[in-house]
């Protein structure tokens, strides 16, 4: 979502006051930091990185400094507080409002905050994408409305919002006219999608789904992120469409049905599993992803253990798994957290070389396999070789004419790395 965020920005202020990216922070009139609240170390990050451009604005008194994203919501005056040289402060829903901010702050020289939620005003306001890739983010609904008892999205983001359909499927009609092949369907709980399209028939996800896969040109769909709660028939039965790519991302967060239930997640993990069986029965090898927080306050060594189970029940491919991180503002906070750090990194550690030995196993199994691959840029490590992802989100290198970026081949795989696959072009 901040990678869609951001792109935005960057189109707005080269079509709407003419300006052009710089990757020099010492040739910039404006630099953006947009930001993210999820854990505590990003959010540190921040402040890191304003005192590093601090001598910028020192050596050039006209240079413009904003700050967007969840901590710009959170933190709102504090930032101005903290970084008095930062000149704008706002939200993600206000990102929209950025060259009104940046006219105000050249010619004022006071610095302006708007960090308040305008619900998905800002659609209507972003431009086109000014430069496309292969594969493109599409936002189609903004906030959460679960309130987990660890998350701060909800107060940085606001409420589920969903974005009229017809937006979206020009945005998405837009993209493909341009040579954009792979659609990622973007949301912090994407599949609450719910709307009514302009005969005010209802429409949810699996309605949205079957509308983008029928305009020309998007061969390959994929949507993030999901809640269980929400992961219901009709969309399992989504993936029947085999323009869905044959992989999924369901968070979980724990295994263990007490402590989804301090997490206030509303599912328990038998829930879980029967919605992936009956996804497996429609994809039988589809490669499921998860988000897991280890130490959860009042975790014990049995709550984590049911965690390791589950983990070797579903076969999870990739995750993206971290230790707790008390967020300001949330239930969690409060909670009384009595598992020594010690005790949190060893087991994220075992956590995380379960799930690599099994990522291993499904890369080893792919070797001598067919992939159709969406050949999306030049391989960073061998300019002689051209990278894509495979359905089931590996990036793949392989020799190849540059002039295959933007298509789908197929290859043989070759070898598995740790990271990535290597491959053969097929005729």
């Amino acid at each position: 979502m901040n990678e869609y965020d951001s792109s935005k920005m960057v189109d707005m202020m080269c079509s709407e006051r003419n300006m052009q990216q710089t990757k020099d922070p010492a040739e910039a009139d404006l630099i953006l930091l947009n930001t993210c609240s999820i854990r505590e170390k990003p959010q540190e990050k921040v402040f890191s990185q304003l005192g590093r451009w601090k001598p910028l604005k020192t050596n050039n008194p006209e240079l413009i400094i904003g700050v967007g994203g969840c901590v710009a919501s959170q933190e709102g005056k504090n930032i101005i507080k903290r970084a008095p040289y930062v000149d704008m402060v706002f939200g993600p829903q206000t990102l929209h409002r950025l060259p009104k901010m940046y006219d105000d702050a050249v010619k004022t020289k006071l610095p302006s905050i708007d960090t308040s939620f305008p619900k998905i005003e800002k659609f209507s306001k972003l431009p086109n994408a000014l430069s496309v890739n292969p594969s493109a983010f599409v936002s189609i609904m903004e906030g959460c409305s679960k309130f987990c008892s660890f998350c701060v999205v909800p107060y940085t983001r606001g409420l589920e919002v969903s974005r009229p359909p017809e937006q979206i499927l020009n945005e998405i009609k837009n993209l493909s006219e341009r040579g954009v092949r792979e659609i990622n369907l973007l949301g912090q709980n994407v599949n609450a999608y719910r709307a009514k399209d302009i005969h005010g028939a209802k429409l949810r996800l699996a309605d949205l789904l079957q509308l983008v896969a029928d305009i020309n040109g998007v061969d390959r769909i994929r949507f993030t992120t999901s809640h269980p709660l929400q992961f219901t028939d009709d969309l399992i039965s989504s993936f029947e469409n085999k323009k869905l790519a044959n992989y999924l991302h369901l968070p979980v967060q724990s295994g263990s049905d007490r402590i989804l239930k301090l997490m206030e997640r509303k599912h328990k993990v038998e829930l879980y599993i029967d919605r992936i069986e009956k996804l497996r029965a429609i994809r039988s090898d589809i490669s499921i992803s998860s988000d897991f927080i280890v130490g959860f306050p009042g975790e014990t060594n049995e709550d984590f253990e049911e965690t390791m189970n589950l983990i070797n029940i579903i076969g999870f491919d990739q995750s993206f798994s971290f230790i707790f991180s008390s967020r300001p503002n949330t239930p969690a906070a409060d909670m009384f957290d009595d598992v020594p750090y010690e005790e949190k990194l060893s087991r994220l550690n075992r956590l995380q070389a379960l799930i690599n030995v099994n990522a291993n196993k499904i890369s080893q199994s792919m070797i001598g396999t067919e992939q159709n691959v969406l050949v999306e840029k030049q391989s960073k490590k061998d300019i002689g070789q051209i990278s894509g992802r495979t359905e089931n989100n590996r990036w793949v290198n392989f020799d190849g004419p540059e002039d295959l970026i933007g298509s789908f081949v197929n290859l043989t795989i070759t070898e598995a790395l740790p990271n990535s696959l290597r491959a053969r072009l097929i005729n």
